[in-house]
């Protein structure tokens, strides 16, 4: 084959792996071909054995021998492409600083294209001819430029380091292993450098395994910092709220007070004027009847000052000023019972906006809560949702599952929790009984129950149209404000509390508090009898509003 035609046919000496020549070319079954270790490291990498090229699957991973044929022309390919580019290059590049030079060249060294690790010489394209075309030379171990070849060489025999004593962990010439080193473990280069480089492998991938897990507590980090930072937002926002209400209801109180101490004010400034006026008038008219007293006494007309004389003697009616006084009022204590109401007033401001938060803040633990029609009494009626119940009054055949209540009309919600903390919202609107709560799984629900935490159950009912209870192991009868139209249920799982809300009004209704819980616990609704339709209203279970 001609140089000629082995370049113009490069491309099939290349491996389709590493992209460059054949180093030690195999054969796969299907025909491809590949370098020895380029298609074992191919392997070694995949759990599947497949062609690299046509994908064709093997059963088993083939063994694989080189292709000697293929191996001698790649050689002379090898041998032809360098002669081809020594017989074409004119001119060679001088070595720049950086670069391996010729240890031959005199004058200006060229740069190297091989080192020698037998010669311990590096070699320009012109040198290393000798290397490639003598045969005792072509013995030697070529490699890409290198410089110090002599770190390469046993400083005791002056050798090349071409073993491994894996006794000292060090490299050691031929003489070595006979000499200092003749009772010891030794492997070639090679293979302990590829034992070494598998090492390595695994070193760097523990070592991306590290960052990659490090790269995710970065991440898990931020994520903390950033529900820590929506949470403190929110906290500041309910803060400003509640202070803002605050402040406004002592600006309100403020203003009240200074109304109450000017209208007290103005009814004083209004008396003392009215007394004043009427003083005022009373002397106008004595000045008058004055004047008419004197222009009368001076007069020398007897008959004239004899017929005036009993108009003018007797003193108009005037008022008995002796007992009148402005009485200011009092403002004594005015101040004292302002902030007493103002106390009053924010103490129950406070209640009512801490409750708020704390509602809103529970409202965050919403869980999607539906009835389980395998619990329900036979006379309860579900909606196609599972979220409405009430006693339809009539008695459907369902057959009794260890799971149904069958006496007590009542359903569990279809979802358990063992963990963590839970919120759903039932509508009692129109109802004139009901219960309402959690039941531990294994509660009974056979025969006539007893809702009481002894028995399993944390619930509060409502009796009578305006009894509520909540079903403690002794019963507590509730003082409630109002009727709640909407019950909020929470649940602390590891804190042991149940608690009960009058959503509309914020209100805390009851808390069970110090439970034990040890199993999961389910939802519980019992929406009563329907007492001839005075009860029919449902138990609905409704989606968490949280602008309360």
């Amino acid at each position: 084959m001609s140089a000629g035609s082995n370049l113009r046919s490069a491309d099939q000496f290349l491996c389709s792996i590493c992209l460059d020549v054949f180093t030690d070319p195999v054969s796969t079954p299907c025909g491809h071909n590949f370098c020895k270790s380029c298609m074992n490291h191919f392997w070694d990498d995949n759990v599947l054995y497949k062609c690299p090229i046509c994908q064709k699957m093997f059963s088993t991973r083939p063994d694989l021998e080189v292709n000697t044929l293929l191996r001698e022309m790649v050689s002379e390919f090898r041998r032809e492409a360098q002669q081809k580019s020594s017989s074409s290059s004119s001119e060679q590049q001088a070595a720049e600083p950086g670069e391996v030079p010729c240890d031959v060249c005199t004058g200006t060294r060229l740069k190297a294209l091989k080192s020698c690790l037998v010669c311990l010489l590096s070699y320009c394209e012109t040198h290393l001819e000798p290397h490639l075309t003598a045969s005792r030379l072509k013995r030697h171990q070529l490699v890409e430029p290198v410089e110090n070849l002599e770190d390469r060489i046993c400083t005791k025999h002056d050798k090349p380091l071409e073993l491994f004593c894996k006794t000292d962990q060090t490299c050691v010439c031929a003489l070595c292993s006979v000499l200092d080193h003749k009772t010891h473990e030794f492997v070639p280069l090679r293979e302990e450098y590829e034992g070494k480089k598998a090492d390595l492998e695994k070193t760097e991938a523990e070592t991306q395994q590290m960052i990659q897990k490090r790269r995710l507590k970065i991440q898990e980090i931020k994520e903390s910092l950033k529900i820590s930072n929506d949470a403190a937002d929110r906290e500041k926002a309910e803060g400003v709220q509640v202070f803002t209400d605050l402040k406004e209801s002592v600006e309100r109180r403020l203003k009240e007070f200074m109304k109450e101490m000017e209208d007290k004010q103005k009814t004083a400034e209004k008396q003392a004027e009215d007394f004043i006026k009427d003083l005022e008038q009373e002397i106008c008219e004595l000045k008058k009847r004055s004047s008419e007293v004197e222009q009368l006494s001076r007069s020398e007309d007897h008959l004239h000052l004899l017929q005036r004389f009993s108009s003018l003697k007797d003193a108009p009616p005037t008022k008995n000023w002796t007992e009148v006084r402005v009485h200011p009022p009092s403002y004594e204590g005015t101040v004292v019972r302002a902030v007493d109401q103002l106390e009053k007033n924010l103490r129950e401001k406070m209640k009512k906006l801490l409750a708020e938060v704390e509602l809103r803040r529970i409202q965050q633990f919403e869980a999607d809560v539906t009835l389980d029609p395998d619990t329900a009494n036979p006379w309860l009626v579900l909606s196609d949702d599972r979220k409405q119940v009430y006693d339809g009054d009539v008695k459907k055949n369902r057959p009794d599952n260890p799971e149904r209540f069958c006496t007590c009309p009542c359903v569990l919600g279809k979802q358990s929790f063992s963990s963590g903390r839970f919120y759903f919202e039932v509508q009692v609107k129109g109802k004139t009984e009901w219960d309402v709560g959690v039941a531990r799984e294994s509660a009974n629900r056979k025969g006539q129950i007893t809702l009481s935490p002894q028995d399993g159950s944390w619930t509060v009912c409502l009796r009578n149209v305006n009894e509520y209870k909540a079903l403690t192991n002794l019963v507590v009868r509730l003082h409630l404000s109002s009727p709640p139209e909407k019950l909020g249920v929470f649940v602390d799982y590891e804190e042991g509390l149940v608690s009960f809300h009058d959503v509309d009004a914020a209100a805390l209704i009851y808390s069970f508090t110090g439970c034990s819980f040890r199993e999961k616990l389910h939802p519980y609704f019992g929406p009563c009898p329907n007492d001839g339709g005075k009860n029919s209203a449902p138990l609905i279970i409704c989606p968490v509003n949280r602008t309360v």
